[in-house]
């Protein structure tokens, strides 16, 4: 007979770290360049981020505070999304230090320019979305209080793909070794080929 651990998070999960973020993973990585308005480049990383829609493309990313990357795309209107890779984990992580610093000098990254967008895009990062802001929302708790969390929803404007990702047109998730987060303060995972499956959807 199963023995479940029930808890309400407003009363607290009872546990030695919380596992919301452990269960709900791993997570797709919103690797999030912008530029002030001023110019000033900005690079960070996002856990809380996904997909929304495909036509048009919509992708988001969630901040817990008033960041860097929310002030600039609301005050530009303009993000890119940069896909982290297992061979750019390190410098990834390095992009999310607390910093008033230009992250992609702080990561020893290159910056390469958008064609749409002010914002650069990580040069060595094979896939990259430029991003056109469509929605800047507040998140709030049931009972409508406001949250210092901000949901930041863009279009993909034009989208940059590796051809070497490219299988006869397909493509290939796992080629590029997207990481992904999980849960914990250190833990992340690698998509490989290794742990493909297939299943298509009933008719």
């Amino acid at each position: 007979m199963t023995e479940w651990h029930f808890y309400e998070p407003a009363a607290g999960h009872r546990l030695p770290h919380d596992p919301l973020n452990a269960i709900v993973a791993p997570r797709p990585i919103g690797w999030i360049s912008t530029v002030s308005a001023a110019g000033k480049r900005n690079l960070a990383p996002y856990s809380f981020f996904n997909l929304f829609n495909y036509r048009p493309p919509l992708i988001g990313f969630s901040s817990m505070g008033w960041k860097d990357s929310v002030a600039n795309a609301e005050a530009t209107g303009e993000f890119v999304w940069n896909l982290a890779t297992r061979d750019l984990a390190e410098a990834m992580n390095a992009s999310s230090a607390a910093t008033d610093d230009d992250e992609f000098t702080l990561a020893g990254l290159e910056a390469t320019p958008s064609r749409l967008v002010a914002p650069p895009r990580v040069a060595a990062s094979p896939v990259a979305f430029e991003c056109k802001l469509t929605q800047l929302i507040r998140l709030e708790t049931k009972e409508g209080r406001a949250l210092d969390q901000w949901l930041v929803i863009g279009e993909a404007v034009g989208i940059h793909i590796d051809a070497a990702l490219l299988e006869d047109g397909i493509y290939q998730t796992a080629r590029a070794r997207p990481i992904s987060r999980g849960g914990g303060p250190a833990d992340y995972f690698e998509t490989r080929e290794d742990a493909l499956f297939r299943m298509k959807r009933p008719d």
